[in-house]
Order: structure tokens, then sequence, then C-alpha cells
């Protein structure tokens, strides 16, 4: 399957977006398709087999809208036209909003007579003249609201209604009533009616509604202010060395291998390794991680991080949309662009909100026309429904909160994939947290080496032991490498080298048949592991890990192995515990030192000796338990338990797979993270909420009110221009509630207390 994103052209409310995305959803080949609202794009996954873009296009296109496809780099030149296109459609709606408010106004002076009774001699007469007013309103019928007539007949040509629909079909209507009764006064007054106008209801309504769509319009814009700021951390430019010269290049010409120095102050401009130098580096903008960076040769360098202090060259591995900030960018527009499940309930509304409006305003003529008899009350109330009546509301409620709540994420070195993982991190009630480069830093260092003989002098079997470890990619085997050369050791290559998921490694080496993994595999292979236990149990009482080696089928020693415990893990798990949350540890590791590790962070619950293949399983068993599980985890064997899991949480550090597999990537390694990501879930969650409680709440009691339904009991009747005002500033308040969230802070950790 291939993915594409796809600005839209053309909509202006929930039920547009409805009708786009039903068009693709029936292009052949189209697997999904969910078009948002709010950040006008369709994040589109397609068979290239059996359909393409142009098949897409013509399907948006078949239903009156328009799209082009928006490429993932470069970046900046996307945001930049993205950014030129709402700065020209936020100086039409100003002129529009300006011209219609001040021709608005002067028609609402001459309408006063008619609208409070007060004299006409107290109004010039060129001002209450039905000829002049019709001039007056003209120019904001025809130029100032001509798209919504545009869109109204383009959606009821493609057998569907929109916003644009209801506002043609209450200013439309007014207009053509007034517009009789300026041409055929003489009717009305053979009817015994007034043949009163109502030019300046349609300006005003229009000019109001234009003032809500450039208000939202900038206040949409603040909430896609995240990727703006993500996208602008980018360098320029990049001093590359090539030849005897060093010369500055834009970094779009940055190619793979290029050598690059960095001074102080700089921006590192592409991902890349040190080749030469040292430095510390600001991370903080990328990963969220405060403290500043200790830099040397070997080490990775990420792009758009700051040089603090000293200068370097590095040589440059990822270029363009392979960087880190770029797929960072990439995560964060997609989960933008996916929907929540709580969307779903607002999404069946709009599907049929504009056919039940239109038929609630034709019963309303219909019934005050028959019970009154007064056609112009029977009027007012038909448009005050339909230009009251606000799908957009109902549209905006839940993608504006994910547009913020992602990118506050981004901002906090939390990468969201999509909405149903920000909407399923609040109701978590059991975080399962794996040990090894989770909890703790995952560089363990070897502590002790005991032989047979109780001495680490036999360096043959520790040059044995780091041999084959080298073929090994886990951390206790990395650990056995570093002390193994550290004594300065020359390491060869194994031969038949195995490796037994959960258990160790085991090979050739100079003709001797090396092992090395857990006690319980010993055990399992039948040799003997009793001369050495009381070390083994004493090392595991201090919380070791315990590496055993067996050369030619015979225990002959073992490695006592130590991780150190990240330094915010024990003040993030207490925060996690104060939060209501169970929290369960989930290791490989021996229980001793899983236990002396558990106790140290506060755990009470753990799993130990668990194999690769069982953490899912175990997962699994805690969901039976009636329990919402996030898994928490950084290696290739915690994917499947990712998986599994209700929300997976990968840490930044950790592997692509574990990345890959999770819902959640928490990129600098704190587990602070996982509490901020739990905070801004319910904080995104609580928001999405208020903004559809208003949305419905203002619908379900504005359009019976704009009906006339509590007229004879309160005397209560909607003046159209009042319902045009709360239905142009209804989706507004909707999204400066969203962009409430742009001011979330997670709360600081609470104390350990075990």
């Amino acid at each position: 399957m291939q993915n594409q994103r796809l600005k839209l052209l053309g909509m202006s409310c929930a039920a547009c977006a409805s009708t786009i995305e039903k068009a693709i959803g029936a292009v052949p080949g189209v697997e999904a398709c969910h078009v948002n609202f709010a950040t006008e794009q369709a994040a589109v996954s397609y068979d290239p087999h059996q359909t393409d873009l142009t098949k897409i296009q013509a399907a948006v296109e078949g239903v009156g809208y328009g799209a082009y496809p928006i490429s993932d780099y470069p970046l900046a030149v996307e945001e930049d036209a993205e950014r030129r296109d709402r700065a020209a459609r936020q100086r039409e709606l100003s002129r529009k909003v300006i011209v219609s408010l001040v021709i608005g106004g002067v028609l609402m002076i001459g309408g006063l007579p008619m609208m409070t009774g007060i004299p006409m001699a107290l109004i010039p007469t060129w001002l209450h003249n039905p000829w002049m007013q019709l001039v007056l309103a003209l120019p904001v019928m025809v130029w100032a609201g001509n798209h919504f007539f545009i869109n109204a007949w383009k959606a009821f040509q493609h057998r569907s209604a929109t916003m644009d629909t209801l506002v043609a079909l209450g200013t439309g209507t007014a207009f053509l009533y007034s517009l009789f009764a300026t041409l055929y006064p003489q009717w009305f007054l053979d009817q015994g009616l007034r043949p009163d106008v109502y030019f300046e209801i349609t300006a005003v309504i229009i000019a109001l509604i234009l003032l809500g769509n450039l208000l939202e319009n900038r206040a949409r814009g603040q909430a896609s202010e995240a990727i703006r700021q993500l996208i602008g951390l980018q360098a320029k430019t990049a001093r590359v060395i090539r030849g005897s010269q060093a010369f500055d290049i834009p970094i779009a010409a940055v190619v793979p291998g290029d050598v690059i120095l960095v001074r102080p102050g700089e921006k590192i401009p592409v991902d890349g390794e040190i080749i030469a130098g040292a430095s510390t580096l600001d991370e903080a903008m990328v990963t969220g991680e405060s403290l500043p960076v200790q830099k040397t040769i070997g080490d990775q360098v990420i792009g758009a991080t700051l040089n603090k202090t000293g200068s370097f060259k590095f040589r440059a591995t990822r270029v363009g949309k392979d960087t880190f900030l770029a797929q960072i960018v990439k995560l964060v527009q997609q989960a933008q662009g996916s929907k929540a499940p709580i969307q779903q309930l607002a999404d069946r509304v709009t599907g049929w909100f504009v056919p039940v409006v239109i038929a609630v305003a034709i019963l309303t003529f219909v019934v005050w026309f028959n019970l009154m008899g007064n056609v112009s009350m029977a009027l007012i109330t038909t448009v005050g429904v339909l230009i009251l009546a606000c799908p957009c509301a109902l549209g905006l409620a839940t993608p504006t909160s994910i547009m913020v709540g992602t990118g506050k994420g981004a901002e906090n070195g939390i990468l969201i994939k999509g909405a149903d993982s920000l909407e399923l991190a609040h109701k978590i009630q059991t975080i399962v947290l794996d040990k090894t480069g989770t909890i703790t830093h995952g560089k363990p260092t070897v502590t002790d080496y005991v032989t047979l003989q109780g001495t680490a002098t036999e360096l043959h079997l520790l040059k044995l032991a780091g041999t084959l470890e080298r073929h090994s990619e886990h951390p206790l085997a990395e650990a056995v490498v570093q002390y193994a050369q550290s004594q300065g050791l020359t390491l060869g290559h194994p031969q038949d080298f195995v490796a037994m998921p959960g258990s160790g490694v085991q090979g050739v080496v100079d003709g001797h048949r090396v092992q090395i993994g857990t006690h319980r595999w010993m055990v399992e292979l039948g040799l003997a592991t009793d001369r050495l236990q009381r070390q083994g149990e004493a090392l595991e009482s201090q919380g070791r890990t315990v590496v055993w080696l067996a050369v030619d089928g015979q225990v002959v020693a073992l490695l006592g192995i130590a991780d150190a415990v990240k330094p915010s893990a024990v003040a993030a798990l207490a925060t996690l515990r104060r939060m209501g949350l169970e929290v369960v540890m989930l290791t490989g590791d021996n229980r001793r030192t899983a236990e002396a590790i558990a106790q140290e962070v506060g755990i009470r619950r753990l799993f130990a000796e668990v194999r690769p293949d069982q953490k899912a399983a175990l997962v699994e068993a805690l969901q039976r338990e009636g329990k919402m599980v996030a898994m928490v985890g950084d290696g290739i064997n915690d994917a499947p338990a990712l998986a599994q899991a209700d929300v997976g949480m990968a840490i930044g550090t950790g592997t692509d797979v574990a990345i890959a597999a999770s819902d959640i990537t928490l990129i600098s390694g704190d587990l602070q993270g996982i509490v901020t990501a739990i905070q801004l879930s319910r904080a995104t969650i609580g928001n999405i909420r208020q903004n559809l409680f208003f949305a419905f709440i203002y619908n379900l009691a504005g359009i019976p009110i704009a009906a006339g339904l509590f007229y004879p009991i309160t005397g209560w009747l909607l003046n159209p221009i009042i319902a045009g005002a709360a239905m142009a500033f209804s989706s507004v308040s909707v999204v400066m509630n969203a962009l409430r969230l742009r001011n979330f802070r997670p709360s600081p950790p609470f104390p350990h207390s075990p």
C-alpha cells in the first residue's frame, strides 16, 4: 500500500469533509481515507496497482472540490506555501469583512424603524428607501458572499448539502423576499401585509459569518503552530568541507558522506557521526532532554540541535526527508491528520445534519405561516434556523484539539503516531515496563569476573567469552566485549554462532565449544553449576545480572553485570502510582536482580526470567484481567508486547523495530515522558469533550429557539442577525478552546515514596 497526503481545496464545513472522504473511499484500490477538516488535508492509503493519484484527485473534483499531493520534503517549502495561502485568504476575508460590516451597519440604521418601531422621521429617508437598500446589499451578495452561493450550487449538483447550503438558503431567501417586496409592494398591500424588506439581515449575516471565518482561519493557523516550530528548527545552510576548502551550501544540497564543520553556537544541519573534535549539544528542541549532552568522536548528532561549546567535524549520514527531524514532522503530520474514535459520533451527526436542518426550516415556515398567517414571522424564523445551525463546530471539535495535542507532545519529546493512541492513553490502568534500557540505562558494565579458581586472572577464558559475544546485539554482550577489551585482549571471530533468545549465545572459538547465558539455560543444557552457585547468588543479591560461561560442556566462570537505574525513573514511577496507575516490571533477568531493581524504584509487582515470546502473553494476561495496558520497552524482543498492548510506548533511544511497533515514542528515553504522555492525553480528551458538549448544546438548544418553539410560552424569538453572530462565533469558540491546550504543562514529579 502507498500512503499520500492531499491538500484539499473548497471545503467550508465538516459536511464537505464527509463528502470528500466518501468519494475517495469509493475509488477502487483505496484502502483507507481520513479527511481532516481542521488541517484541510486527506490522508489516503491506496494500492498503486489498482489506482493512482490522478483517479483519486478526479474523485475529489467529481464532488466539487480540489486536491493536490503534498510532498514530504522539502518541508520548509511546503510550509511556506501553506502560510502564503493562509495569509492570502486572511487578506481576502479581511477586505470582505470590512466592506460587509460597513454596508451592513448602514443598512441596520435604515432598518431600525422596522426592527424597533422608532419613527421613520428620525432616520434619513434614503436609508430606509428599499431601492437604496437593494443597491447597498447587492455588493455584499454578489461579491463578499458569492462563494456561499457558488459552493452551495456545486454541492447541489453533486447531491449533497453543506454549511454553505444553509447560509445560501438563509440569506438568499431573505434577499429574494426583500427583492420581491421592493419590486411589487402593491401585492403585499393587497394581501393586507406590510412590504417590509430584510436587506440588512442578508448583509449583516454574511458580514458576521465572514468575520467568523476570518477569526477561525487565524485560530486554525495557530493550531498548526507546532509543525511550523519544528520546521523552523532546521538550519538553512551547512559548512561543508570538500577537498581542502570549506564553504556554505544550502541544506538541501548536502549529500550523505559530506564532511561538515560545526562551530560553537551553530545548529547541526543534518544527522551524522562525529569524526573529529568534541562538544556539548543542546538537544532539547528535538528530544525534550533539558540537559546538554556531551558528544565526542563516534557519537551520533541530530540535525537541528544546537552546538554549545566546541567545534567538531561530522560525516553526514541522513539528509533531506531521512533526517530525524523530518521523520518527527512526518509523524506529527500523520497524527494530526488521523481520527480519534471519539470523533465517530460527530461524523455520524454531520452526515445528516444539513438535510435535517433544511427539513426543520421548511417545517418552521409551514407551521408559522399556517398558525399566524404572518409571512414575515415565518420568514424570520426560517432564516434563523438555517443561519444558526452550524456543522462546523461539530467538525472542528475533535481534530483541532488533536492537532494542538500532538503538536504539544512533539514539543515535549513525545511522538504520538495517531489520534486513537492519544485517546486510548487516558484510559490506561496498568503500565508494564521492560527493565533493561527502559528503567535502567541499558548500557550495563561488568563489575565482577569470577572463575572456578575464584580469581579474574584467567584471561584466556575471558577472551573466549568476549570473542563469542562480539556477534551478539544484546546490551549484556556489549558489556562483556568492552570489559574484555579493557583488559588488553585482542578478540577474534567465532564460528557457528547461534543466539538463543532469552537464554544466551553459543558458538566455536579457537576450537572450543563456548556457551554464555543465564543460569536457567545452563541447567536446561544439563551443565553442573554448583561449584559457582554461592558466588552467583551473592552477586544476584547485590542486584547484579549474572552471566554464566561454559567451555566444552563445563561451567568455568561467571560475570556480574550491573545496569544503573535512570535518574528520572524513581520520581517518574512514583508519579505514575500517585496518578492511580499500577506499575509492573517485566524482564528476562533472574528474579533476584529484578527484585533488587524493583525495590530501588518502588515497583511491587514484577515478572522475572521472562522470554521474549512470553512478554506478549503476559501483557495479554493483564488485559484479560480487564485492564487497559500500556507497554514500555526499547528492544527488538519488546516489539511483540508493544504491539499486543492497548498502547505501546517505545523508548526513542531503542531499536527501530520497537519504535515501529509502538503507538507513542518517548524520544529522549526519560521515563517522565510516560507521565507527560498520559497527562497530555487526559488534557486533550477533556478538551475534546468540552468542545463536543458546547457544539452539541449550541445546536440542540439554539435551533428550537430559532424556530420559535418557546415563543408561545416565553415570547422569545431569535433575530436572524443574532443567529448569524452566534453561528459565526460557535466554531471560533471551539477552536479557541482547543488552543488552550497550548498552555499544557506536565505536572512536576512527586517525591519517591515506595
